[in-house]
Parts: C-alpha cells; structure tokens; sequence
C-alpha cells in the first residue's frame, strides 16, 4: 500500500511539472521577441540556458523585487520579515525541500493578488534598474555572451516569476525565459499559480519542451547552475557547467566530470561554501536595511 502511494505521489508530481512547463513555454511564446542581431549566422541547433538565482544574479531576484515592492509600500515589513524567514529555511537548510520552496514561492506570489500584470510588470523593470543591475554576475554574463556571439540562442530558466524573468533577459539582450506562471484574470493577478514551480524536474521537462519546439539538440546545448536541484536539468544537455555551486552540486560535478566555474572570491567561497548560505546572509541583512529605512521615512 506505502508502495502505491509513493507511485501515486511521484505520478501527480511528474504531472505538476509537465504542467508548469506547458506554462512556461506558453508564457515565453507570449513574450515580445527580442531584437538580437548576431554578428555570425545563426547556430540554429544550439542553445545555452541558464539558472538565475546565484547563477546569473546575485542573490534570490524575487526577494529584490519583494524589496523593491516593500519600499513602495505594497505591503508591511512584517510581511517581508515572514517572506524572508520562509526563504532562509530552505536557503540555509541545505537540499531544497519541493513544499518548502513551494510555500515560499506561494508567499512571494500573494502579495500580487489583485494587482494589474501591466502595474507590475512596470514596476519590475523599475526594480531591475533599482536592485538588480549591479548584481549581475560579469562572469556569468561573458558566458551567456560567448553563446550569443556564437549565433546560439540564451534562455533563462528559472522558478522566479516569468514576467520577472523576461525584464532580466531582454535587460541582458538574451533570447528569452521561462519561469514559474502566475495565473492572472482579465489581465489581474489571482495571487495563484498555473501548474507548480519551475523547479527540479519541471525545469527539465521545460527545456525539453522548448528544444522540441525550437528544433535544438540537446547534445549541442549547454546549460548552467549553482544548485544540486538542477541537476535533472543539467543532465539533459550535451555540457553542463556548475557556476557558483553549492557542495552537493559541486561534488556531482566533480563525479560527472562537469566544468566547475566560480565566480565568487576565493575568501568567500572558502568561508561561506555554498551560495545559498551567501544568499541567506543577503536576505537578512536586505530586510534589515529595508525596514530600517521605512521606519525613517515613516
């Protein structure tokens, strides 16, 4: 009976993610294209993509646009505190845990409920410029150039917010991205999402949903992360590299024979280990700052 139910579980799981990646990949098809004129012909079968969270950026981007959000006022400092007191007990508790992610995102996703997707939309690419621009990783960005510069397409792939994560690629000219969908009525956000996250396996089946319809072969593409989470993803693709990784993905990288590349200072590699520890120490001291500075202009 345990049997069964572990079956069930895993098939209702297998479900939710191809069900988040049918999202994602509608969303990008929605997306306005981007205008990238190569200067080679296009490499037509290839594509590189990329993790965002600690691989692309800096930090969590939904956090930076919660904070972006909580200085406008959208919500109290007690609800950013609960936003990232979620964040720190997957972030620091090492392995993302699926429900626990899923209730952190869920979180993140509510307090735009009832708000106009052209409202926040507009708000993110004020935020982007705010919060996000300066903590672009450089490395990361040469990298995604090198595959642009090679007539490859670039597409983010992340469990942030889609609309969130096409202001990041058109803001670094890449192809596009697919992200977590958030359902939205008459053009108004439900505070609900479409499928599950765009996490784990979903980003995987996400990728091979986009090259399916693209026409890419997976042995030529490239993909990159920080987290053992993207493993699934990581191993669809011909070359895999781990930027910024966490220990578990380092250590299955060095098994895999997968390029490790890192970004960050050696002093801080070697004190903190993991970025999702550096990320947890961002996020306090990111809420701390905020909720300072609102109770000065209160």
């Amino acid at each position: 009976m345990a049997g069964k139910r572990e079956l069930e579980s895993d098939r209702l799981a297998e479900l939710a993610g191809e069900a988040s990646a049918d999202a994602a990949i509608q969303a990008a098809a929605m997306a306005p294209e981007l205008d990238a004129s190569l200067t080679v012909p296009p490499d037509l079968t290839a594509a590189a993509f990329f993790d965002v969270d600690n691989t692309m950026m800096m930090g969590a981007s939904i956090f930076h646009f919660a904070r972006g959000l909580a200085a406008r006022k959208y919500f109290s400092s007690s609800d950013l505190a609960g936003f990232v007191w979620q964040q720190l007990k997957f972030r620091v508790g090492g392995r993302e845990d699926p429900e626990s992610v899923k209730a952190s995102r869920e979180q993140a996703l509510s307090f735009v409920a009832g708000r106009s997707v052209a409202e926040l939309v507009s708000l993110g690419e004020e935020i982007y410029d705010e919060l996000m621009a300066d903590r672009i990783w450089k490395g990361t960005q040469a990298l995604a150039q090198m595959h642009l510069d090679a007539g490859q397409r670039v597409w983010l792939v992340t469990a942030t917010p889609v609309e969130l994560a096409q202001i990041i690629a058109r803001r670094l000219g890449l192809t596009g991205a697919l992200g977590t969908v958030s359902e939205s009525e008459n053009g108004v956000y439900t505070g609900r999402l479409v499928g599950d996250l765009l996490h784990g396996k979903a980003k995987a089946q996400a990728v091979r949903s986009l090259a399916a319809k693209e026409g890419l072969d997976l042995r030529r593409c490239t993909a990159y992360s920080d987290s053992s989470n993207d493993v699934p993803m990581l191993s669809v693709v011909g070359t895999a590299v781990a930027v910024n990784p966490d220990s578990q993905l380092r250590e299955v990288s060095r098994r895999k024979g997968w390029e490790i590349r890192d970004f960050r200072t050696g002093r801080k590699a070697a004190k903190i280990g993991v970025p999702s520890v550096l990320g947890a120490g961002a996020l306090a001291g990111a809420v701390a700052a905020t909720m300072a500075y609102r109770r000065r202009v209160k």
